[in-house]
């Protein structure tokens, strides 16, 4: 009997490993069977109950790959030794509870405090989800954790992921390079993201044929975006025409996710930021949620938290001295 197996071309080199090191392991454990890998194919050559046996497991094994994005050699022994799929079963039960999804090399990206978790639940029943909160606390990396999910579970097609050329109060000045080159700073932490949750081979794999798009707010006049992921990132920085511009590009079968920290506005003093106006023009239609994250939501290094409640003491010591000194200007 003689099988051609398609791979997936974005799966292929995870799955074959280095030098094809799991199909000569693969070749090991079916020593009756004739196994040859050429770019997505790989062709089974043996007795017909060898090869049936070879394809349900392989199945399996792919199918492990694509959940975790990692398969080690001790993976596809424990998977090959199964009498059925029960392994694959009790791995797979992993991805309940609060994990979102498994990232790079197994890693377990999850929804950590409770106000996280109110936004994976909110993702599910809402299209358009306002995360705002300190930094820190998780916005963006749960955001694209979600979409990483939602497109390898094939309910979208692509994910864009945007947010505002705006410096964060220091001049830049003339960047050299082309186009990418000059925005590609202000991209960065979505990028860092992304390489959290897939291998690199994979998303720059995305990242060329545009199944994962990453570009400046200003770019997303005049498109419909449908069938697609879409996250706003440092909303505050967005004008109030810009905010418009951007929740108008809704399309069909499409979930906008905004995030933003409302004490961290870097716009020029004349204008205003989107995101609070946003905040209260929308807070009471039906599909769109907010979800306001605190300090007890931090999940970097714990004297961010401690950081975060001085400034707020300050602001809130500095905002009573303002006021008591206009009340006594008032009074005199």
């Amino acid at each position: 009997m003689e099988k051609i197996i398609l791979v997936a071309q974005n799966h292929a080199v995870g799955i074959y490993g280095k030098n094809n090191r799991n199909i000569d392991l693969l070749r090991n454990i079916y020593p009756k069977l004739k196994i040859t890998a050429r770019g997505n194919e790989l062709k089974i050559v043996g007795s017909d109950s060898e090869v049936l046996s070879f394809e349900s497991r392989f199945q399996l094994v792919s199918a492990h790959y694509e959940h975790f994005e990692s398969l080690t050699e001790t993976d596809i022994l424990n998977i090959t030794a199964q009498d059925d799929d029960s392994f694959y079963r009790l791995d797979n039960d992993k991805m309940n509870g609060d994990v979102i999804l498994h990232g790079r090399e197994g890693r377990i990206i999850k929804a950590i405090t409770p106000n996280q978790k109110r936004l994976v639940t909110s993702a599910a029943n809402n299209d358009m989800v306002f995360a705002i909160g300190p930094a820190g606390t998780g916005k963006t990396y749960t955001a694209v954790a979600l979409a990483v999910r939602a497109l390898k579970n094939k309910q979208i097609r692509r994910i864009i992921l945007t947010r505002p050329a705006v410096e964060a109060g220091e001049n830049l000045g003339f960047l050299p390079g082309d186009l990418r080159d000059k925005l590609d700073p202000y991209l960065q932490p979505l990028y860092d993201a992304l390489r959290d949750m897939m291998p690199m081979q994979k998303l720059l794999s995305y990242l060329e044929d545009k199944t994962i798009e990453i570009a400046p707010l200003a770019f997303m006049r005049g498109r419909t975006l449908d069938n697609a992921y879409v996250i706003l990132d440092e909303a505050q920085n967005a004008t109030e025409s810009q905010i418009k511009m951007f929740l108008t590009r809704m399309g069909k079968n499409a979930k906008f996710f905004i995030t933003g920290d409302i004490t961290q506005i870097d716009l020029p003093r004349h204008q205003h930021s989107g995101l609070v106006q946003a905040s209260k023009i929308l807070e009471n239609v039906k599909g769109i949620d907010f979800i306001y994250l605190d300090n007890s939501d931090v999940v970097r290094h714990h004297l961010v938290t401690k950081i975060i409640q001085c400034y707020e003491k300050w602001e809130n010591n500095e905002n009573n001295s303002e006021n008591k000194l206009i009340l006594k200007n008032n009074i005199q």
